[in-house]
């Protein structure tokens, strides 16, 4: 009798078959998956470039900052002393015409309203101001080098009349007026100074995307 016959009901049973070895995945480079390669986190910060590294955000100088804040105290100086100067322009006109009224003369009445053309136009100049002001300062954070120009000499006119008025009122003006003199020569100083110091040009050279 032998174990050996498939016939032989004493015989051994077959062993069962074994499986078949899964098959063997390729090794896979890094940052890649299953052939795919894999999407590089995104910071949110700056600018990403593909198999680089990301640009970190630039942020604005400081000293920018402080003349960008300057430019709107200054624009609101001039929005309050702009209609101050059209009120007081009304008030010169309205006057003229009652005193003509009771004394008619051509002189008085040419006199008043001349007075009352140039305290208006005073105060258009202040708004007109006012609103170049605000531009500037909205401008700085994605403006060229056309809004640093014009900052600087925007900020030099500024430095240059503040200056002139300090001088007369050292002569014979009020404490107030000296002092006020001093703070438009100060922010008149900061605001042309902070585009053409090297971290403001830089600033407005930057590239923008």
């Amino acid at each position: 009798m032998s174990y050996g016959d498939p016939n032989n009901p004493y015989g051994q049973p077959p062993q069962p078959s074994q499986p078949p070895p899964p098959p063997q995945q390729p090794p896979t480079a890094p940052g890649y998956t299953y052939g795919y390669p894999q999407q590089q986190p995104y910071s949110g910060y700056g600018y990403g470039y593909p198999g680089g590294a990301t640009m970190p955000a630039q942020s604005m100088p400081g000293l920018l900052m402080t003349a960008r804040v300057f430019l709107f105290i200054i624009s609101a100086t001039q929005i309050i002393g702009g209609l101050a100067w059209l009120y007081f322009g009304a008030f010169v006109s309205d006057v003229t015409d009652d005193a003509t009224s009771v004394v008619p003369m051509k002189s008085l009445d040419d006199a008043g309203h001349a007075v009352a053309g140039i305290l208006v136009f005073i105060g258009l100049v202040s708004l007109g101001l006012a609103a170049l002001s605000i531009t500037l300062g909205v401008k700085f954070s994605r403006g060229g080098q056309g809004v640093r120009v014009t900052t600087v000499v925007y900020g030099a006119l500024g430095t240059l009349v503040g200056f002139i008025v300090l001088i007369v009122a050292l002569d014979n003006g009020p404490a107030a007026a000296v002092l006020y003199s001093l703070l438009w020569v100060g922010f008149g100083a900061v605001i042309t100074a902070a585009p053409m110091v090297a971290g403001g040009t830089a600033w407005f050279a930057r590239p923008r995307y």
